[in-house]
């Protein structure tokens, strides 16, 4: 579990996920040992699962993005998650609470392959429906 120091560490990584281990150990105000030694036990525990990077919307393949949040049927979830995960467009799915049960974030090369996502979503099996939004920019990504 990671503690305050660990936390610090993290926060300083997602400003900076190509900070050497010297402007790491700066920011949290520990040796550079130190600061390695977290990073592979942080990385051990699966809290670090990778590291990555993180293109501007813009740029990225897929300009088109939308939210599609799915209300599931009863004891249908896993048919309908196992079936978002077979759509390529599906780039991060989450489950929430409330009225509806998931929210899907998509991403399409146009506006046509968005909306023949958006109707495949709606035609899985379990599925009873979606609100879509299509995501205008991004403010800010932490």
């Amino acid at each position: 579990m990671p503690d305050p120091i660990d936390d610090q560490l993290l926060a300083a990584l997602r400003e900076d996920g190509r900070a050497s281990i010297a402007a790491l150990a700066r920011a949290v105000g520990r040796s550079r040992t130190s600061v390695q030694s977290r990073l592979r036990r942080l990385e051990r525990q699966g809290v670090i699962r990778g590291y990555t990077v993180n293109i501007a919307p813009e740029h990225a393949q897929g300009a088109v993005r939308a939210h599609v949040s799915v209300k599931v049927g009863p004891k249908e979830a896993r048919g309908v998650i196992a079936e978002l995960r077979r759509i390529k467009a599906v780039r991060v799915l989450h489950s929430v609470s409330g009225e509806l049960d998931l929210i899907a974030v998509a991403a399409t090369a146009s506006v046509a392959e968005m909306d023949e996502v958006i109707d495949r979503i709606g035609a899985i099996t379990g599925v009873e429906r979606t609100i879509s939004s299509i995501i205008l920019s991004t403010k800010f990504d932490r």
